[in-house]
């Protein structure tokens, strides 16, 4: 119990950890991306500007961003490009007359291309019809200085992606080693964590199986004392109720039981192949006069050879509760199926038919949980459907309900 507990938590914080990294390192590289496209799409703007990577011409406005006012545009996150930049950028320009043709090319700042490889770019930033764009790694601007001419500026920014790719590592590394680290962390302190709930549940577990064991022996004298009543004349309706009643508190001590040992985790206790066709033949029998005493129809299609590995004991008693349960509830005249097929996994179907009030499928399986809010001394305590789900997860199974028209089913699949 403590180590399925100390699972849970460790599972559950972990999942809590790397949401957070993920936001917070997403986060991160998001903010990088966005700012660095925005300084190069500002330093663009001004070589633009400037028509090139040159000096500005004489008589033009200075900069935007001239040295005496650099320190205005510094700041933590963000900032504005400035002389520096523009000095240390890299790209070129080419310079387009009224007919089209290549006038001037400037590669003073880059040295990876030709004349007739920067004025072919050139050329297809023209024919793209944008007045910006990007090409590769490299962003461009077109600017008209006059009317009969056009030049279109080019910002290579590969060093820029390099930097947003290492800061991407860089982030996803030490997201991974503090990952890592509060694994080591969150394991090293679950134990501490959980052990107030382990020790409650440890003790609710024990009072539970204590008060189980304790139960047999007042009940097992009960019943033997009306088998001497009986075999004395002395059978009555007093009897008979008692006898009801303590069939009923035998089996809810039963599902207990059942429940705190599966709790418990403990392995199969007599696990071994079986056969389930002839598990369920058997059962389907011994209901089948309960079912007749009120007018209800117990169908059985049962497969030939169907066998499993598991606990008889377990899986007689969940077929027990289960056709128990679909005897209470059908109302007189009903029906109740009881289907075995192989298929690609082993499918056991109980149905019954239900009356006008139906039971919440969502809380079907939760203990005590009663559909008749009266509480009415004629079903079971609320606990048998819960002991049988714990059955068919310790066989590694699955079981559920829905409804078919006016009948519900349960399916288990082993």
């Amino acid at each position: 119990m403590i180590r399925t507990l100390q699972k849970k938590f460790i599972v559950t914080a972990m999942v809590a950890v790397t949401v957070l990294l993920l936001v917070l390192l997403g986060a991160i590289n998001v903010f990088n991306y966005l700012s660095s496209s925005r300084q190069s799409d500002q330093l663009l703007e001004q070589l633009a500007a400037l028509e090139g990577f040159g000096p500005a011409p004489q008589g033009r406005p200075e900069a935007p961003d001239a040295p005496g006012r650099m320190a205005d545009h510094r700041g933590l996150f963000l900032r504005t490009p400035d002389e520096d930049d523009r000095r240390t950028a890299l790209g070129f320009s080419v310079r387009f007359n009224a007919a089209g043709e290549a006038e001037s090319v400037d590669l003073t700042r880059i040295a990876s291309l030709t004349e007739e490889e920067a004025v072919s770019l050139a050329q297809e930033a023209l024919a793209a019809g944008q007045g910006s764009g990007r090409l590769g790694e490299r962003k461009y601007r077109i600017v008209e200085p006059a009317p009969d001419c056009k030049t279109v500026v080019f910002l290579d920014v590969s060093n820029q992606r390099f930097e947003l790719l290492r800061v991407a590592a860089l982030s996803a590394l030490l997201g991974l080693l503090a990952w890592a680290a509060m694994l080591v962390l969150v394991a090293a302190l679950s134990r501490r964590a959980i052990r107030p709930i382990a020790e409650n549940i440890e003790r609710q577990r024990q009072f539970v199986t204590d008060a189980g064991h304790e139960l047999k022996t007042p009940l097992a004298i009960i019943l033997a004392n009306l088998d001497a009543m009986e075999l004395t004349g002395q059978e009555s309706k007093y009897s008979r109720n008692i006898r009801s009643q303590a069939a009923r508190l035998s089996g809810l001590m039963q599902n207990l039981l059942t429940l705190a040992r599966i709790d418990e985790n403990a392995a199969l206790p007599d696990a071994a192949p079986l056969s389930l066709s002839e598990l369920c033949r058997e059962s389907a029998e011994m209901f089948r006069a309960p079912a007749e005493l009120r007018q209800i129809r117990l169908c059985a299609d049962i497969a030939e050879g169907v066998t499993v590995s598991g606990s008889r004991t377990m899986l007689q008693q969940l077929l027990s509760t289960l056709l128990d349960n679909a005897v209470k509830y059908c109302p007189e005249g009903g029906e109740i199926g009881l289907r075995l097929r192989q298929e690609d996994r082993t499918i056991l179907r109980v149905s019954n038919t239900v009356g006008q009030e139906r039971p919440d499928l969502t809380r079907l399986f939760d203990r005590f949980y009663r559909s008749d809010s009266s509480r009415n001394q004629q079903g079971g305590f609320g606990i048998g459907l819960s002991a049988a789900q714990a059955i068919v997860r310790q066989h590694k199974g699955e079981i559920g309900a829905h409804y078919e028209d006016d009948t519900i089913v349960f399916t288990v699949k082993l």
